[in-house]
C-alpha cells in the first residue's frame, strides 16, 4: 500500500469516528475532497462540498467541524460579510478553506439580501473566477477584481441554487438511527489528532503535486459535462494516492452521480416539460389548453395547483411553454385546435416533441428516438 493510500484511509476513518454519513460512497467524497483542499493550484475548478438534510440534527455541522480540523486554513463563515471573505481570499498569506454553516439563511426563502454572497460562491467555482467591486469614496470609485476561487464547504437545510448544486459533491445527512452510534468530538481532545492528519496531508500533497498537475483522470462511464469537472480533481487525488483508492473513487463517483441525477427533478420549466409529456399528452396529438390546465393541476404530487399561492393558469402556461423552441426553432405558442364545431387554443404535440427529446429524461424504460437528423446511419 502507498503511503498515499495509508494517509486517506486514516482520513477516512478519523471522520468515521464522529460522523454518519448515508453511504459508504459519502467518505470517500468527503475524504478526497479534504485532500483536493492542499492542492487548489493544480485544478481548473473546486467542488463545493455540501451536506444538506430535510431536518435539523442531522451532523450536518458535525461534518463540517471535522473537515474543519483536516484542511488548510479554514474560515467559519456563518455571519462573515461578502466584503470579509473577497479579502479574506485575496489573502498574500493563503486562501482561506472556507466552511459555511446554515448556507440555507443564504440561499432560502427567508434569504433576503445577500447577492454579493451568492455571487461570489457561484464565481469561485473556477481558478479564474473573479468578482467585480466598486471601491473608493464618491466620484473616486474604480472597479477592482477580487479572486474568488476557494474550496468552500457548507451546511444547510433544504437543497441549494442549481448554480451551485451541480457543482457539488452533495452528502444528504439524516438524523442519527437507535442503532448508528459515533464517538462525541470534543474540540480540546480530537482538534490535535485532526491537526495532525492535516499537516500529514499538507506534506504528502506537496509530495504528489507533480503527478496531480495536469492530470487527466479517467471517468467512469456516462460522468461527462459538470459531473466530469466536480470529480476530476477527487479523481486525479485518488489515483495519486494509489492503493485502492482509485477503484473506490470511481465507484463513489458513480454512487453520488447517480443519486443527484435521481434527486434532480430539474427546473419548473423541465418538469412542466415532463408532465405534459408523460400525464397530459401521452397518446394525444393535441389538446385544448382548458384541458391540459385541467389535468396539471389535478395531478398528485405537482406544483401545478399551487405556485406562490395560485393554480397554473394560460397566461402562466404560455409564458413558461414560450422559452422552448419547436423543431422549426420558433418560440412553442397555442394553436388553434377544431372540437365539436367550435375553434379552441391548444397544444400540440407536434410542436413539443423536439423540446421533450432535448431537456426531459426518457421515460423510465422507453427512451427517447434520437432528434431528426441524428441517427446513426449503418
Amino acid at each position: 500500500m502507498t503511503e498515499g493510500a495509508a494517509l486517506l484511509n486514516e482520513v477516512e476513518a478519523f471522520h468515521r469516528r464522529f460522523n454518519v454519513f448515508p453511504h459508504e460512497a459519502a467518505y470517500i467524497a468527503v475524504t478526497l475532497w479534504d485532500a483536493h483542499a492542499h492542492l487548489l493550484d493544480c485544478f481548473d475548478s473546486t467542488p463545493r462540498l455540501a451536506f444538506l438534510s430535510p431536518e435539523p440534527g442531522s451532523g450536518k455541522s458535525r461534518a463540517l467541524e471535522v473537515v474543519e480540523t483536516l484542511v488548510p486554513q479554514p474560515m467559519t463563515a456563518v455571519n462573515a460579510s461578502a466584503a470579509a471573505l473577497f479579502r479574506s481570499v485575496s489573502n498574500p498569506n493563503g486562501r482561506p478553506t472556507i466552511l459555511f454553516d446554515e448556507i440555507d439563511t443564504i440561499f432560502g426563502p427567508k434569504a433576503g439580501d445577500n447577492e454579493e454572497l451568492r455571487g461570489f460562491l457561484n464565481a469561485g467555482h473556477r481558478r479564474t473566477g473573479v468578482t467585480y467591486r466598486c471601491i473608493g469614496d464618491g466620484g473616486n470609485q474604480t472597479v477592482q477584481a477580487f479572486p474568488s476561487y476557494c474550496a468552500v464547504a457548507v451546511a444547510g437545510l433544504g437543497n441549494l441554487p442549481d448554480t451551485i448544486m451541480t457543482r457539488s459533491v452533495v452528502i444528504r445527512m439524516r438524523r442519527r438511527a437507535r442503532n448508528e452510534t459515533v464517538e462525541a468530538f470534543r474540540a480540546r481532545l480530537h482538534e490535535a489528532e485532526g491537526h495532525k492528519l492535516r499537516d500529514w496531508l499538507a506534506q504528502w500533497t506537496e509530495q504528489a503535486r507533480d503527478t496531480v498537475m495536469g492530470a487527466w483522470p479517467e471517468m467512469p462511464e456516462g460522468v461527462t459535462d459538470r459531473p466530469a469537472d466536480v470529480w476530476e480533481p477527487l479523481l486525479a487525488i485518488a489515483d495519486a494516492a494509489g492503493g485502492d483508492w482509485p477503484s473506490r473513487a470511481r465507484e463513489a463517483c458513480v454512487t453520488l452521480v447517480t443519486a443527484s441525477k435521481a434527486n434532480d427533478k430539474g427546473s419548473l420549466g423541465v418538469r412542466l416539460l415532463t408532465d405534459l409529456r408523460d400525464h397530459v399528452m401521452a397518446g394525444v396529438d393535441r389538446l385544448p389548453t382548458v384541458a391540459i390546465l385541467d389535468r396539471l393541476n389535478a395531478l398528485d404530487d405537482a406544483p401545478w395547483a399551487d405556485l406562490h399561492g395560485k393554480p397554473l393558469d394560460n397566461r402562466r402556461l404560455s409564458k413558461m411553454l414560450a422559452e422552448y423552441m419547436t423543431a422549426d426553432n420558433e418560440p412553442i405558442a397555442s394553436r388553434n385546435i377544431k372540437a365539436a364545431g367550435s375553434v379552441l387554443k391548444g397544444y400540440y404535440s407536434a410542436d413539443l416533441w423536439d423540446a421533450w427529446a432535448r431537456y426531459c429524461p426518457p421515460p423510465p424504460g422507453s427512451p427517447l428516438p434520437p432528434l431528426p437528423g441524428t441517427e446513426n446511419v449503418a
